[in-house]
């Protein structure tokens, strides 16, 4: 019995880490493009969407290690946006389902998908993440794409 107890308490714990470590991965983004677009009004930023599948796209899995979860990336890509991750996990068929009214929507061809948009929700560019693999090399996109936006 008591090895029982203390397997469950081994789960218990290991699965608290897991999801602790996920939570800490998303910090700094937002799950909801409405209230992303309320807050880019608002905050008078542009709203930057990441169309992923976490549990099983491959280039979806790295940016995330490499760059989305990175704080150096979201300390200085939320200066100018807000940043929305919309998922479309596997293991998740509620999520999954609940997020594929926007990949329609969008017309989203494949993964990792990003949209720049700015505060009234108008598309000013899109890209596969996976072009800008390291947190310059992405900071960097943004940054051309705001110039680019800014002479439109």
């Amino acid at each position: 019995m008591k090895a029982i107890t203390h397997l469950a308490a081994f789960a218990l714990a290991g699965s608290a880490l897991v999801s602790t470590a996920f939570s800490k991965e998303l910090e700094g983004w937002s799950t909801d493009l409405e209230k992303a677009f309320a807050a880019a009004k608002k905050e008078d930023k542009a709203v930057l969407v990441e169309f992923t599948g976490s549990d099983w796209c491959p280039p979806c899995i790295a940016m995330r290690k490499n760059v989305f979860s990175k704080k150096a990336f979201v300390k200085e890509a939320s200066k100018d946006f807000i940043l929305v991750e919309l998922d479309f996990p596997n293991g998740d068929k509620a999520l999954k389902k609940k997020n594929q009214p926007y990949a329609e929507k969008y017309k989203i061809e494949g993964f990792p998908t990003v949209i720049l948009f700015d505060a009234e929700g108008k598309e000013f560019d899109r890209f596969f993440a996976s072009q800008y693999p390291k947190v310059d090399e992405f900071l960097d996109h943004l940054d051309k794409a705001l110039e680019k936006k800014d002479l439109l």
